[in-house]
């Protein structure tokens, strides 16, 4: 059978070097090619597969493990692909294993894997023997057998698979990236076959070794593995992580195991995203998140906590950038507009605002019978933005931190940003995940920003997006139109993490009908471009 061996790569020449030389005889022996996908060319990725006599096809930029296992398979013809990690060593007979048990197995056989033995090299690494390696494995014995799954790092498909159950999912990563793809294949009556004979290491050499890089290693995995059990709706509570946590704390020093600080990394990643992860509501149309933000109770009382340790890891960045806000940029001249209720935060913001070293004028009007947008245009044909630098529309219910305005323009217009908001706090309504907080960046450059509760504009946006229209009373809709707008023009916008604000009075559209709101939003984006949800990212971000 005709085979092809497929190795998804990204800057780890060295690993890769180990891996093609164990592979690429036993390919040439069977008359199969070595196919290496760099996700973002390296050249030292690219020398090591000349070397070896491996075919080698670049992305243009990094796109992800799933990108590149479907590049290998626009890029060979082969009805057998054998994905392997960058960082095995296949042991004697892989190959020919894999290729015998395909050749003897029906179609419906259509994922191989075999076994995958952790090796840890030039460090030692002591376990107790209760939890598995730290590093992908398998083993199932010595006889070839059905399974439930497959690793990534020795996953071998049929092409008719693919065909039945489409590509790989690209929006999926670290953990759960081939898992939720052998779901389809087993939706459509596939199976997986576990080959005995086709055993492979799973290596760790060198810094990546040591402890350290295997806890770090380990919490990237814990957030992903989070967010994966939420992508399938199984994510157990809150309640139940922390007692996981507690039980990988005790278990190092009680079993004198190095398992227990990666176990306790990998819990912790686990946490975090759990803490991070805006309740899910799912499903709905496209031009909302699709999870509702709110936030409260026990999580509400974490999510308070780890703001507070964020805002003490973050003073020293914020006090380098309001060192630079009384520099730069020069001094700005800023409209406020916003609707003001009995009892609201608007006097608090407002006191905040005119404290800047800019010239701010802030005008606000009561909510009355009329839409905010009605009541906003009315605000702005009274008070034209023009003369202004900057818009800034504020809600009432916001809590800025002190030294907001300097701060926030000052990392604005240090990364040219045309349209931005200001983080949301971990506690705080959101419900787009993107616009909360994230530890070590100053600002990101994102493909999306809310319509609120503070939004700001540039002056090079006003003649685009003012006046606003006010067929939304409530704005629906409208940011996912402005970011549409904004890659057209070429603006980058953004979300400044500097400076969190916080919105917990109430979640947003508490105070009228959702349902209309959304109807509204929908006859808007009608024949209108929009920033679809699974294209709302962060592009890059700025330290």
């Amino acid at each position: 059978m005709k085979a092809a061996v497929a190795i998804p790569t990204q800057h780890r020449a060295p690993y890769l070097e180990v891996a093609l030389a164990s592979i690429v005889p036993q390919a040439r022996a069977a008359g199969a090619e070595v196919l290496v996908v760099d996700d973002g060319p390296d050249e030292a990725t690219r020398a090591a597969a000349a070397r070896h006599g491996a075919r080698y096809v670049a992305h243009a930029a990094p796109r992800g493990l799933n990108a590149a296992r479907n590049t290998a398979l626009q890029d060979t013809d082969a009805p057998l692909v054998c994905f392997v990690d960058d960082d095995v060593e296949v042991r004697p007979g892989w190959l020919d294993a894999l290729l015998a048990a395909a050749a003897a197995s029906p179609d419906e056989v259509a994922v191989l894997t075999g076994p995958i033995h952790a090796r840890f090299e030039d460090h030692r690494f002591h376990v107790c023997g209760r939890e598995g390696p730290p590093v992908t494995s398998l083993e199932l014995g010595d006889a070839d057998r059905d399974c439930d799954h497959a690793w990534g790092a020795n996953m071998t498909v049929r092409r008719s698979a693919v065909q039945r159950a489409g590509a790989f999912d690209e929006a999926r990563e670290l953990y759960g990236d081939e898992q939720e793809w052998q779901a389809r294949v087993k939706a459509a009556g596939g199976r997986i076959r576990y080959v005995a004979g086709a055993g492979l290491d799973h290596r760790r050499a060198g810094d990546d070794a040591r402890l350290r890089a295997l806890c770090r290693a380990a919490y990237r995995r814990g957030l992903a593995s989070r967010r994966f059990d939420a992508f399938k709706g199984s994510a157990p509570s809150l309640a139940a992580e922390l007692r996981v946590l507690a039980g990988c704390a005790l278990h190092g020093p009680r079993r004198a195991c190095m398992n227990g600080p990666v176990l306790t990394a990998h819990s912790l990643g686990r946490l975090r995203a759990a803490l991070a992860a805006p309740t899910g509501v799912g499903g709905g149309e496209d031009f909302l998140s699709g999870t509702s933000g709110t936030v409260g109770g026990k999580r509400g009382a974490l999510l308070r906590a780890r703001d507070a340790w964020l805002d003490l890891r973050e003073a020293p960045r914020r006090a380098r950038l309001r060192r630079a806000a009384r520099r730069q940029p020069p001094r700005r001249s800023v409209l406020a507009v916003g609707i003001e209720r009995p009892g609201s935060l608007m006097a608090a913001a407002r006191a905040e605002l005119v404290r800047s070293r800019h010239a701010v004028d802030v005008v606000t009007a009561p909510q009355g019978e009329r839409g905010k947008f009605e009541n906003l245009n009315a605000l702005l044909a009274a008070h034209p933005p023009a003369a202004y630098d900057w818009l800034l529309v504020i809600d009432d219910d916001v809590a800025l931190p002190r030294g907001f305005l300097d701060a926030f323009l000052c990392a604005a217009e240090r990364t040219g940003l045309k349209l931005a908001q200001p983080a949301h706090r971990l506690h705080s309504h959101a419900a787009w995940p993107v616009t909360r907080r994230q530890s070590g960046a100053t600002a990101r450059e994102t493909t999306f920003v809310e319509i609120g509760p503070v939004t700001a504009f540039h002056r090079d946006s006003f003649d685009v997006l003012l006046p606003f229209p006010e067929d939304l009373r409530m704005g629906w809709g409208l940011d996912v139109h402005w970011a549409a707008v904004a890659a057209e023009h070429g603006w980058p916008i953004g979300i400044v993490d500097a400076t969190p604000i916080g919105h917990t009075q109430q979640p947003a559209g508490s105070g009228y009908a959702r349902d209309a709101a959304e109807a509204q939003a929908r006859a808007f984006l009608q024949d209108r471009p929009y920033v679809r949800r699974h294209d709302v990212r962060t592009i890059r971000s700025y330290r």
